[in-house]
């Protein structure tokens, strides 16, 4: 299946995105939040999600569905580009946010943000999840080895360049479900 990968990035995702609103619910209750959960999260949703994720899927997955012929100008790569756009603006306002707060302790546009950031990324998420890779999947079958030696490479390189690996994100969210469940 081309998008098994893409898929995988997703859960990854989606357990940050449950970190993330606890995190909002710690702060609406006056909980302080410690830079040892914003400084990870800035890291997650600007390189893993932004530069790595999206690079995947705007490298190798997008690519694909246009030389399969889904147009790239209009339609559901169209939206996905302007989301990914949209995703990075709102991970830029988290880490003003996050340095906000750490320097104030006011909560309040790092609260904004965050749940603006779960919001746009859970219904993103549900979008590629139900739409796109069922389409991707069906258009790119018999190509879907091929598609993903390019996942893993463009992964590979894109990590590569922020000297992480996949490992260290699987294990920046576990530390981050973890350090957030201990908040109370």
């Amino acid at each position: 299946m081309s998008t098994e990968s893409l898929r995988k990035d997703h859960k990854l995702i989606e357990k940050v995105l449950q970190a993330l609103s606890a995190t909002i619910k710690l702060l609406r209750d006056g909980k302080q939040i410690p830079e040892q959960i914003l400084l990870p999260t800035l890291d997650f949703t600007q390189n893993f999600t932004d530069v790595c994720h999206h690079g995947k899927e705007e490298e190798a997955l997008f690519p694909a569905l246009e030389k399969s012929g889904m147009p790239t100008t209009m339609g559901p790569i169209h939206m996905m580009l302007i989301e990914h756009k949209r995703t990075k603006e709102i991970a830029e306002h988290i880490g003003l946010a996050s340095k906000k707060y750490l320097e104030t302790s006011d909560s309040a546009y790092l609260i904004e943000t965050l749940e603006l950031y779960v919001q746009h990324v859970t219904e993103h998420l549900w979008k590629e999840n139900n739409r796109l890779f069922m389409m991707a999947d069906t258009r790119l079958n018999s190509a879907s080895h091929e598609i993903d030696k390019n996942l893993d490479h463009v992964e590979e390189k894109k990590l590569t360049e922020l000297g992480k690996t996949r490992s260290h994100y699987e294990s920046l969210v576990d530390e981050l479900e973890k350090n957030v469940s201990e908040i109370n």
